[in-house]
C-alpha cells in the first residue's frame, strides 16, 4: 500500500528536520525519512551534526578547554587547583548526554508539529515516489508518494586510499570522538576545520598531536592575515602542523600506525598510536536514487540545483551538504526553510554572500563575506580596519587577548564586504557582522553605532573605526 503526503523529506539532519518542521508549520502533511542509528542500534534524528559531528565535538572542545584551563590557567586568576585529574569516561558520558538531549528534542518537535518520522533507508523513484527499506529489510520496501520531495541526506567523511580505516586505530571524525583513552601520540591527516578541532581536543587532554596537511598554505579558505595568526597560535599551543605533507601510505603494526609521507624535504616516516583521517566530507548521494529517476549530479556527487534548490526533476528539491556551497549546518537549515516556504507559494530566497563560517578552536576563527586577498585579486579597491584583542579591556580582564577583528569595506561605497576574526568568542561575535552585511551596512554605520563597554564586541566597533583610520584605543596608523 502506498502512503501519501504533501511533502516527503529524505534525511533528518539540520537541513532535513528543519525543512520538515517548517513544512508542517505551513500546514502541509509531512514525512521525514531517516536512517541514522546510534551505537546501540537505536534510531535518532539530527544526522551527523547532532550525533557525531557539530554537537559532540563542541561538547568535547568545551570540556577539554575547562580541563586545560584548570591545569594551566586558573592560577593566573588566583584559583589554585591541586590534583587536577582527567576522567575521560565521565567526559564522554557528558558528551553523549548532550547529544541525547538534543536528538530526543527533535523527536519531540516532530511529535508536536505532527511530522511523521519514517525510519529506514530511502531511495528516490520516478514520478515523485520514494521507496523505503527498514533496517535489514530485503525485497521491495514500502512506497511513499508526495507532491514535493526534499532531498537532504547530508554528507559522509571522505575516504583516503592511502589511509583506509582500521578498527579504532585509523578512524574518521566519528571514531575520533569515541576514543576510550588519550593517545600518547596522535596523527591527523588534514589540518582543516575538522582536523584542527579534533587535534585541539586531544592535545588539551594530553596527546602529542601531529597534523599532516597536503596543501602548502594554511587554512586557504580564510583571510591570509587571520590564517597566519592562527598558525602562530596553534604552533605555540603545541600542535605540530606540517604543511605540504602528502601521505603516501600507512601500515598498522602492534596497535600503532606507521605513516609514510612526502614534502619538499623528501620522504619521511612517522609512528603514531592513533590516526584520524580528516580530509573533508563528500555528499551522501550514494544509493539515494534509482537510475530511472534521472537526477542530475556532477562528478563529485553534488546534486545540481538552481538558486532556490530546485533539481532538474519538477517537484524535487535538494538542500544542505548535497548541493553547492559550504557544508554548514546553518546553511542547510536556512535552505530547508526557504524550500518549505517556496513550496507553500512564498517568494523567499537566501543571501549566500552572508553565510558565516566558524572554526571552534581556541582562539576561535570566524568570518563572513570575502577575504582581502580575494577582493584584491578580483580588482576590488577596498579599505581595511584591524583591531587587536590585546587592546580590549574585556579581553584583558578575561585573560584571552590573542587575535584580532578585521573589517573590509569597499573603497568607493564604504559598504562592508567582509569581516574576519580570530580570538575569544568569535563564533558569537560574527553574528553582528552577518547582520550588518545582511542590511548592507557601511563601515561608517558600524562606527556610528554604540557598543556596550566593556565588551568583546567593542573590537568590532574599533575595527570599523579603523577602516577610516580613526580607532580610539590603538595608535593611529592611517588608512590602508
Amino acid at each position: 500500500m502506498t502512503r501519501r503526503f504533501d511533502v516527503v523529506v529524505i534525511g533528518g539532519g539540520p537541513a532535513g528536520y528543519v525543512a520538515a518542521i517548517r513544512c508542517a508549520q505551513l500546514g502541509m502533511n509531512t514525512a521525514c525519512i531517516d536512517q541514522w542509528r546510534d551505537r546501540q542500534g537505536r534510531s535518532a534524528l539530527g544526522g551527523t551534526c547532532l550525533n557525531s559531528g557539530c554537537i559532540p565535538s563542541k561538547a568535547l572542545l568545551e570540556s577539554s578547554e575547562i580541563y586545560d584551563q584548570a591545569r594551566n590557567s586558573f592560577a593566573m586568576h588566583g584559583v589554585k587547583c591541586g590534583g587536577v585529574a582527567l576522567d575521560l569516561q565521565a567526559m564522554m558520558a557528558r558528551k553523549d548526554k548532550v547529544v541525547a538531549t538534543l536528538t530526543q528534542g527533535i523527536a519531540g518537535l516532530f511529535k508536536s508539529h505532527k511530522v511523521t518520522w519514517v525510519k529506514g533507508h530511502a531511495r528516490l523513484l520516478p514520478r515523485k515516489q520514494v521507496e523505503v527499506h527498514e533496517y535489514g529489510g530485503a525485497g521491495t520496501g514500502q512506497l511513499i508518494e508526495a507532491e514535493s520531495i526534499i532531498l537532504a541526506p547530508g554528507s559522509v567523511s571522505a575516504e583516503m586510499g592511502a589511509a583506509p580505516l582500521h578498527g579504532d586505530v585509523i578512524v574518521d571524525s566519528t571514531g575520533a570522538l569515541e576514543f576510550s583513552e588519550v593517545p600518547a601520540r596522535l596523527g591527523i591527516i588534514g589540518a582543516g576545520v575538522i582536523g584542527l578541532e579534533l587535534g585541539s581536543v586531544w592535545r588539551r587532554l594530553g596527546s602529542e598531536v601531529v597534523l599532516l596537511e597536503a596543501q602548502s598554505e594554511f587554512l586557504t579558505m580564510t583571510d591570509t592575515q587571520i590564517a597566519g595568526e592562527a598558525l602562530r597560535q596553534f604552533t605555540a599551543q603545541g600542535l605540530d602542523i606540517r604543511l605540504g605533507a602528502r601521505v603516501l601510505g600507512c601500515q598498522v603494526t602492534e596497535s600503532k600506525v606507521e605513516l609514510a609521507y612526502q614534502d619538499r624535504g623528501g620522504d619521511h616516516r612517522e609512528t603514531v598510536d592513533k590516526l584520524i583521517v580528516a580530509v573533508g566530507r563528500r555528499p551522501n548521494t550514494r544509493d539515494l536514487f534509482v537510475p530511472e529517476a534521472e537526477l542530475l549530479l556532477d562528478e563529485w556527487g553534488v546534486i545540481h540545483v538552481d538558486e532556490h534548490c530546485r533539481t532538474n526533476i519538477p517537484g524535487v528539491y535538494a538542500i544542505g551538504d548535497v548541493v553547492r556551497g559550504p557544508m554548514l549546518a546553518h546553511k542547510g537549515s536556512e535552505e530547508g526553510v526557504m524550500v518549505a516556504e517556496r513550496i507553500a507559494g512564498q517568494q523567499t530566497s537566501i543571501n549566500y554572500d552572508t553565510v558565516p563560517s566558524v572554526i571552534y578552536t581556541l582562539p576561535e576563527i570566524a568570518w563572513v563575506g570575502k577575504s582581502e586577498q580575494a577582493l584584491r585579486a578580483a580588482g576590488n579597491d577596498c579599505r581595511v580596519g584591524i583591531f587587536p584583542f590585546s587592546a580590549s579591556g574585556r579581553a584583558l580582564a578575561s585573560g584571552s587577548t590573542a587575535g584580532m577583528v578585521k573589517v573590509i569595506a569597499d573603497a568607493a561605497t564604504d559598504r562592508v564586504l567582509g569581516v574576519h576574526m580570530i580570538g575569544p568568542h568569535c563564533s558569537e561575535l560574527i553574528a553582528q557582522a552577518v547582520i550588518a552585511m545582511q542590511f548592507s551596512a557601511s563601515s561608517e554605520d558600524l562606527a556610528m553605532t554604540m557598543f556596550a563597554h566593556p565588551t568583546l564586541s567593542e573590537a568590532f566597533h574599533e575595527a570599523a573605526l579603523a577602516v577610516d583610520g580613526r580607532p580610539i584605543h590603538i595608535a593611529r596608523t592611517g588608512r590602508r
